[in-house]
């Protein structure tokens, strides 16, 4: 009996070495997938409108493109075409230079808009649809010029041809700007396209 059982060992052995579990592919746990895509918004951020004011659309920057935010710009009722275009480009200045909602921030958005700039309409010798800002548009980084053009381009700012007249503060020289999709896509490589404007 004694031998029986000292020889039934190594079998023992040997079907308990061959005999197991099999690994199994187990899914790793890397926590909660991110809430927001980057450069998506959810939906209408709330915060970042009003309930009174004309809808509005900013360029922002995601990425390494130009994204499309809606706005609101107040216009006070019965305000003359000449002001309301003066009203409106002020207003999305205003909205380009204010730092993203917190829900824009989640998503990636961010301005290079300086604050403090001003708009005025068109000085005595320029086109009556020229804009002039208080800051030079050739002082501006590519960034913040190819987001100010688009904007105001794709506004009632604009003449409706997709282009937007700008100077700088006093007699500057007006140049004619156009957002085009290079712009959008590339805006820190790609400058806006201009031409001269002659004074009227």
């Amino acid at each position: 009996m004694t031998v029986r059982r000292l020889l039934a060992l190594p079998l023992l052995a040997a079907l308990l070495t061959g005999c197991g579990i099999r690994p199994t592919e187990v899914p790793t746990d890397f926590g909660a997938a991110p809430s927001r895509v980057p450069c998506s918004l959810a939906g209408p951020d709330l915060s970042t409108q009003s309930s009174h004011g004309v809808p509005v659309q900013v360029f922002l920057l995601c990425g390494a493109s130009l994204v499309a935010v809606d706005r609101t710009v107040r216009v006070p009722e019965g305000t003359p075409d000449a002001q309301r275009r003066v009203i409106v480009a002020q207003g999305l200045l205003d909205q380009l230079a204010a730092s993203p909602s917190a829900a824009e921030k989640d998503a990636r958005y961010t301005t290079y808009v300086p604050g403090g700039m001003n708009v005025t309409g068109p000085g005595p010798k320029d086109p009556e649809e020229a804009l002039r800002l208080s800051t030079a548009p050739a002082r501006l980084t590519s960034y913040a010029l190819a987001q100010l053009v688009c904007t105001l381009s794709d506004s009632a700012a604009a003449e409706g041809d997709g282009s937007v007249i700008l100077g700088g503060p006093g007699a500057a020289p007006l140049r004619r700007y156009e957002c085009t999709d290079e712009v959008r896509e590339r805006p820190g490589s790609t400058q806006p396209p201009s031409s001269d404007v002659p004074a009227a």
